[in-house]
C-alpha cells in the first residue's frame, strides 16, 4: 500500500519530501507513520531515498532498495516504484491464492477425521454394546469396526500424542540450516509436489529478474538479487550456481537449464529474448505464463483431491453404518 501511494504521488510530480509527509499524515498505522517520518527526515537531510530505505532492512529488502537506487540514478523513480507496487501486489495475490487453495481441503480433512474419530470412540461403542447379548457370531464388518473402535479407545491418546511430538520434533529439526536444506532438496527433487514447488520458485525468480532488467540493473547483479527472494535453500543454491556460470561467460539460458528448476517453455522464451535483445519483455511474459500455469495446476490438483477426499470419507461412514445395520438385520431375521 505504501509503495503504491508513493508511486502515485511521485508520478503526479509531487516533491518526494511532500509525498512522504502526506503518506505519514494520512496513515492510520502508527508504526508505519513513524517509519515514513524517519525516511522523510533522512531525505530532507540530503540522503537518497535508497539510503533512507536501507535503514529499515526488515521492511525494504535488497530487491526493493536496489530498484529504488536504479530509479534514482536513471531519473525514473516513479516508474520503478510503480513496477515495485505491481510486483508486490502480484506476489501478495499469488500468496493469497495459495493460502485460500489450501484452507478448504485442510479444513475438510480435519473435520472429516475428527467426525470419524468421534463416531468410532463415542458413538459406535454405545451402539455395539446392544449386540453383545447376541449368541450368533457378528458379521466380519462389525467385528472389524469393534476392533478399530477398541484400538482407538485404548491407544488413541498415544497416537495423538505421538503425532504431536513428531510434528514438534520435525519443526525443531528444520531450525538447523543443514536440515532445512535437506528438506528443501527433497521437496524440489523427490516429493509428490516437486513440480508445484519448482513452478512457485521459478515464477518468483523470473518475475523478480524481469523487473530488475526493466529497471536497468545489470543481469548478473540481478541474478544474485533475485536469488535472495527464494525461500527454498536448495533452489537458492542452484540459482547461485547459475549466476556463477553466467559470470564465467555462459548465456542465461544455458545457466538456467542446468539448474533444472525451469520448464522448457520458459527456457525457450529466455533463449529467444537473449537472441532478440528483448530479454526483459520475454522474461516478464514467461513469468506471467508460469504464474497462470501454476494457478491452473493448483486448481486442477484441488479439483481431483477434494472429490477424492469426499468419496473416501463417505466410504468410511458407509462402512460404519453398514457395520451397525448388519447385526440389526441379522437380529430381525432371527426374530422372524
Amino acid at each position: 500500500m505504501f509503495t503504491r501511494q508513493l508511486a502515485t504521488l511521485v508520478n503526479a510530480a509531487l516533491p518526494l519530501e511532500s509525498a512522504l509527509k502526506a503518506i505519514a499524515k494520512q496513515s492510520e498505522d502508527k508504526k508505519l507513520a513513524a517509519m515514513v517520518t524517519d525516511i522523510r527526515d533522512k531525505v530532507v537531510e540530503g540522503h537518497t531515498l535508497f539510503d533512507a530505505f536501507s535503514q529499515f532492512p526488515r521492511t525494504f529488502d535488497k530487491l526493493y532498495c536496489t530498484l529504488v537506487m536504479a530509479g534514482e540514478k536513471t531519473g525514473h523513480l516513479g516508474d520503478v516504484l510503480e513496477k515495485l507496487a505491481e510486483y508486490n501486489e502480484q506476489r501478495q495475490k499469488m500468496k493469497s491464492k495459495l493460502t485460500q487453495a489450501m484452507v478448504y481441503p485442510i479444513t475438510l480433512t480435519v473435520v472429516a477425521v475428527a467426525v470419524i474419530c468421534i463416531l468410532l470412540v463415542a458413538v459406535v461403542p454405545q451402539v455395539i454394546e446392544q449386540f453383545t447379548h447376541m449368541k450368533q457370531q457378528l458379521p466380519i464388518t462389525t467385528r472389524t469396526l469393534i476392533a478399530v473402535s477398541d484400538f482407538l479407545q485404548a491407544y488413541g491418546i498415544y497416537i495423538g500424542g505421538g503425532l504431536a511430538t513428531a510434528f514438534i520434533g520435525f519443526k525443531s529439526w528444520l531450525k538447523k540450516n543443514s536440515h532445512r536444506y535437506l528438506w528443501h532438496r527433497w521437496l524440489v527433487n523427490a516429493s509428490p509436489i516437486k513440480k508445484l514447488v519448482c513452478a512457485i520458485n521459478s515464477a518468483r525468480y523470473i518475475r523478480t529478474l524481469s523487473i530488475l532488467q526493466a529497471s536497468s540493473v545489470p543481469l548478473l547483479e540481478g541474478m544474485y538479487i533475485a536469488m535472495d527472494g527464494i525461500e527454498n535453500l536448495h533452489a537458492r543454491q542452484v540459482l547461485e550456481q547459475a549466476a556463477d556460470t553466467v559470470r564465467q561467460g555462459a548465456s542465461l539460458y544455458a545457466a538456467l537449464e542446468q539448474a533444472k528448476l525451469f520448464p522448457p517453455t520458459m527456457l525457450y522464451m529466455i533463449a529467444s529474448g537473449e537472441e532478440s535483445g528483448e530479454l526483459g519483455n520475454l522474461m516478464d511474459r514467461a513469468a506471467e505464463n508460469q504464474e497462470s500455469a501454476l494457478q491452473h495446476r493448483i486448481t486442477l490438483t484441488l479439483s481431483v483431491f477434494e472429490p477424492a477426499l469426499v468419496v473416501s470419507m463417505a466410504t468410511i461412514v458407509l462402512f460404519i453404518v453398514m457395520s451397525i445395520l448388519q447385526p440389526l438385520l441379522q437380529l430381525n431375521n432371527m426374530v422372524g
